[in-house]
């Protein structure tokens, strides 16, 4: 079924919809939430509350970018629930190693209100846009989908060890763009 038609659905009121959505969108969902929560159960929850978000959503909204939008509710639910059992110290996930990873470039203090935080986020958009395309895809699928340096590495055509090096040098290369823009001394 093609995103309109599921979309039309949920404009409908049809609960036909959630299924269709679990159908062609539930395996990469559950994918994004178990690389940052790492736990079945608790990935298997954020995908739920990221289906009833959506119900919740359309109408009014109508998405254009369908499975984009879904990720990032995924996205952003995992990690609302990741923060909630960090207190607790569970087992470390790639959202962890990722957001390690990217301390060295950002730091933990650098951002510090909201509105830095999106002026932050347009300069790292103008960044990665210097960048080819399949960098760029490494990145964002290391450090936005949080996937394993493997996954990433092999969706994105890498070596292992070819990423690993590409990712340490756009790393290396974000710092001295961040430090250029001003967010860090």
């Amino acid at each position: 079924m093609e995103d309109i038609e599921i979309i039309d659905l949920y404009w409908q009121r049809n609960e036909d919809a959630i299924r269709e959505t679990d159908v062609k969108y539930g395996k990469y969902l559950r994918t994004v939430a178990m690389n940052i929560l790492n736990d079945h159960e608790d990935s298997s929850e954020a995908v739920n509350d990221t289906y009833l978000k959506t119900w919740n959503a359309i109408p009014p909204q109508r998405p254009n970018a369908f499975l984009a939008w879904l990720s990032k509710i995924t996205r952003s639910l995992s990690i609302d629930r990741l923060r909630f059992l960090n207190r607790e110290k569970r087992s470390t996930s790639q959202y962890d190693l990722s957001l390690e990873e990217l301390g060295e470039c950002i730091g933990e203090n650098s951002v510090n209100r909201e509105y830095d935080l999106e002026i932050l986020k347009d300069a790292i958009s103008r960044f990665l846009r210097g960048y080819p395309e399949k960098s760029r895809n490494l990145f964002l699928s290391r450090y936005f989908y949080f996937d394993s340096l493997a996954k990433a590495a092999e969706y994105c055509g890498f070596t292992e060890s070819g990423a690993k090096t590409q990712l340490f040098r756009m790393r290396s290369a974000l710092r001295e763009y961040l430090e250029k823009e001003g967010f860090l001394s």
